[in-house]
């Protein structure tokens, strides 16, 4: 009997066994070896968004708000409850899906969720598009802060909602459009979504043939200036791997020019020719390190061989590793400082890379690794930078060391006259 019973609940265990990511999957629990190194840039600060944080005490007091939206949406647009509970049950099985972890909320729970995210979301983005702000309630989230800290918060990996359950809940609505909107163009959702995230879309992207999971996977495309060009669309296939870049200081000794990349939009165009690495500028912000956090660790549990915000992140930490770097590449604009130390600067770079899985570069950044090595190693290029550096780092200096040449060679022209004047019989 005992060793029945003991046979009957591992069968059961084993039936109940599923596999905890499926191939739907796109929305990640941070792992724990990269959270724990810097827990808030994961935490979301003011507003939950999907099921991850629902329960967080922290913040309760946006659940009325949320409401609020909520219902100014609802009847804006004249939308009936029925029709949106109704499609969120029937995907309730597949959103369930899309997350990396188990999630123990009833399906009225479940529904409940996103009926109000979804709904709280369409209300923000519709207002900040169209300039409306209806009641004390509405325009008390748009002030600077809680603003800045709001649109932050709905880009963490872990709090997010597929975009296809908002995207097809907001089409559900539009029937009712022109009551809510008269003599107006009512844009798509993810129009919405561009214009409401525009201030991180730094490659000037439309959302024309634009896909994505999430708003996560929006920010990397940003910065990716999707769709990818060539040579970024492959990873490098060789047994050689890049396991050291000297830093920007140690670069400039070795005679490399840091220079401005002003010919590209995208944030990952490094170029180096000649002895010229160009780089487009970045702005180091209060909230730069969330960002590239974020994007790096759906990097990490998506886009392992499409790591593209990883190898860059990997690049900025060879090149600074201490204050002295972070100085070197403000003085060249490729860096602009909003942090104010440079120490600060310097520690956020080092620990963006710390415990990720990186395989090796790209091809173009394994091809630009490669050359500055090669550069660093000519024991001519540091020579050459040496005597740029002491004899002409200036105007002023190099005149007079072309001067000081002169007079040499004129002292040996008139040495060597002598020496003939004297032995000339």
């Amino acid at each position: 009997m005992a060793q029945n019973s003991v046979v009957n609940g591992i069968r059961a265990m084993l039936e109940g066994a599923e596999a905890a990511v499926t191939e739907e999957c796109c929305i990640y629990r941070v792992p724990s070896d990269i959270r724990k190194l810097n827990e808030e840039a994961y935490t979301p600060k003011v507003v939950s968004i999907g099921p991850f944080h629902h329960n967080s005490p922290h913040l309760q007091n946006m659940e009325r708000h949320k409401l609020i939206y909520c219902k100014a949406f609802l009847e804006r647009y004249q939308i009936s409850l029925e029709s949106w509970i109704h499609y969120i049950e029937r995907v309730e099985p597949e959103f369930r899906s899309c997350y990396s972890e188990t999630l123990h909320f009833t399906k009225e729970e479940l529904v409940r969720i996103i009926f109000v995210d979804c709904g709280f979301i369409f209300e923000l983005f519709w207002c900040i598009f169209y300039e409306e702000w209806l009641g004390k309630n509405i325009s008390f989230l748009m002030k600077h802060l809680l603003a800045t800290n709001i649109r932050l918060d709905l880009l963490l990996l872990e709090n997010q909602l597929p975009f296809f359950v908002l995207e097809n809940l907001f089409n559900l609505s539009c029937p009712s459009a022109p009551a809510a909107a008269p003599n107006r163009k009512i844009p798509s959702f993810l129009e919405l979504t561009f214009d409401y995230f525009i201030y991180y879309n730094r490659s000037k992207l439309t959302s024309q043939n634009i896909r994505i999971m999430h708003f996560t996977d929006l920010i990397r495309i940003f910065h990716l200036q999707y769709p990818l060009q060539h040579p970024l669309q492959h990873r490098v296939q060789t047994d050689e791997t890049i396991i050291h870049l000297p830093s920007a200081t140690e670069l400039s000794e070795a005679g490399v020019e840091f220079k401005v990349n002003t010919q590209s939009d995208c944030l990952l165009d490094l170029k180096f020719s000649g002895r010229v690495l160009q780089i487009p500028q970045l702005k180091v912000e209060d909230w730069t390190e969330r960002l590239f956090r974020n994007m790096v660790a759906l990097e990490q549990c998506y886009y392992p061989e499409q790591s593209y915000i990883t190898d860059y992140v990997a690049i900025l930490d060879f090149l600074v590793n201490t204050s002295r770097d972070v100085d070197l590449l403000v003085r060249k604009r490729v860096l602009v400082n909003w942090l104010g130390e440079s120490d600060s600067v310097a520690s956020m770079f080092n620990g963006l890379w710390k415990n990720i899985t990186h395989i090796n570069f790209n091809y173009q950044y394994f091809l630009l690794c490669k050359d500055l090595n090669a550069f660093c190693r000519n024991p001519f290029n540091k020579m050459k930078s040496t005597l740029r550096r002491d004899y002409c780092n200036t105007p002023w200096q190099t005149a007079v060391s072309i001067a000081g040449i002169v007079l040499l060679f004129l002292s040996l022209v008139e040495a060597v006259c002598s020496i003939l004047q004297t032995v000339r019989p």
